[in-house]
């Protein structure tokens, strides 16, 4: 019922490679057989729509067919992936999971009972319905991870409208929105879901390569990356067409370098969160930072400067927190954004503004400039607390190999001066060897 137009396409394109892992190609057909086979295990383990079911496991087949059994079951789904292992208790403790599925390295599955009955007021909306759900949690880098709880049928509501077909890397992870869009979108239409064993710019690039794939949904870190290690150089990437990049504001200076290497491919902006899903997009150009975003079941608005949205597909909310949206259905997000007509241009985290003496310094702008100098590797721009100006601009710095610390510093004193206001040229200057970015790849900023 709530996947039938999928399995209309897997139905279509039956011979087709629905997904490739390991190398090996499964097709539509067998997609539509597997799918068949969870329903039935599903009803064999009693496994009741409604129950919160714990998927740990990335796209791997069993991990895609048992995401759309339990989601045709009217289950709800709580994807979690290596990721989170450390938060993985807290996780299923807040969702109150009732029976875990882990999917092992084998593509195995293995059942278990958690014991619990799960009860909330947003689980009872659902299963008044009968409808599927899905939870997605915040990174939860400072204080309690927040959960959100999706109607699935919202959800997969846009992807009844058929599209490109595609070759997709399943870069984005399976507990992620951008990672659920994918695979959604992908199979929606008929295309090849091309899935990596490792998200290093090698792995990705020599899938791309090997399996002729047309799509990369990414983030401006990962593309970092790409240009830092010169992996481009080892592989054709001939059939990408588009690579899409999100969860994070885009250094400039990374967009222009890129898009100079490759003209022929799109490079588009996208903009979706947790709470809300994926919106449609549209770049200015490949090389600008300006987008379009919001298309049919959203709407977009900026108040004093920060972006709202109203979205068809919204979570039904928090299990664990006050809900975000206004008594009107909007949501502010907290990106800061510059308006250009119908164009927006994402700032960054109003959170994270630094504020210098009543100067509003945003990190992804200093970040931007610290990544043009020679040497740089990587660069994360956050505030400390200064006892005349209010806060300061600090930076960690990794360098692509070791030099004196003191002469660098300097040396980034003085490139910086001539392209940044004396105000957003950072105070202090840590070098690192660590990386600065998380496992999924989105720039980890420290706080003062």
């Amino acid at each position: 019922m709530f996947v039938d137009f999928l399995i209309e396409v897997f139905q279509a394109n039956a011979a087709e490679p629905a997904l490739i892992w390991r190398d090996d190609a499964y097709t539509y057909a067998w997609l539509g057989d597997r799918v068949r086979h969870w329903s039935e295990e599903l009803a064999r383990h009693r496994i009741q729509p409604g129950a919160v079911t714990i998927l740990e496991g990335d796209f791997s087949p069993n991990a895609v067919a048992l995401f759309l059994a339990l989601c045709e079951r009217g289950c709800i789904l709580v994807p979690l992936t290596s990721t989170v292992a450390a938060k993985k208790s807290e996780f299923i403790q807040i969702a109150q999971g009732e029976v875990a599925m882990a999917i092992d390295e084998s593509d195995e599955v293995e059942f278990t009972s958690l014991g619990r009955r799960a009860s909330h007021p947003l689980y009872d909306q659902l299963r008044r319905q009968n409808h599927p759900g899905l939870i997605l949690f915040s990174s939860g880098s400072t204080g309690q991870s927040k959960a959100a709880l999706h109607d699935l049928t919202g959800l997969l509501e846009k992807f009844h409208v058929r599209r490109n077909k595609l070759r997709s890397i399943s870069f984005l992870l399976y507990d992620h929105i951008g990672g659920v869009n994918t695979m959604l979108y992908t199979l929606s239409n008929g295309g090849c879901l091309v899935t990596v064993d490792a998200r290093s710019p090698d792995r990705v690039l020599a899938a791309v390569d090997r399996h002729g794939v047309e799509l990369l949904p990414t983030s401006p870190t990962f593309l970092n990356l790409v240009l830092l290690s010169e992996a481009y150089k080892r592989f054709r990437l001939q059939t990408l067409k588009t690579i899409t990049y999100g969860t994070e504001p885009m250094p400039e200076s990374t967009l222009k370098r890129f898009h100079e290497l490759f003209p022929h491919i799109q490079l588009l902006q996208t903009y979706g969160l947790s709470e809300v899903g994926i919106l449609r997009s549209k770049s200015r150009s490949s090389d600008s930072l300006w987008v379009k975003i919001g298309g049919e079941g959203f709407e977009t608005r900026v108040v004093e400067g920060v972006l709202h949205i109203k979205a068809r597909s919204a979570m039904l909310g928090y299990l664990n927190a006050p809900s975000p949206f206004t008594d009107d259905g909007w949501m502010n997000t907290g990106d800061a954004v510059e308006v250009d007509g119908e164009y927006l241009r994402i700032l960054g985290r109003k959170s994270e503004l630094i504020n210098v003496g009543g100067e509003k310094v945003y990190p992804a702008e200093v970040e931007t400039v610290l990544l043009e100098m020679d040497g740089v590797e990587d660069a994360a721009v956050y505030s400390e607390k200064n006892a005349i100006l209010g806060q300061m601009v600090c930076a960690r710095i990794k360098l692509k190999s070791p030099r004196p610390a003191a002469a660098f510093i300097t040396d980034l004193k003085k490139f910086c001066a001539g392209r940044l206001q004396p105000f957003k040229v950072p105070v202090r200057i840590q070098l690192v060897e660590t990386s600065l970015h998380s496992g999924r790849f989105k720039k980890m900023r420290r706080d003062g």
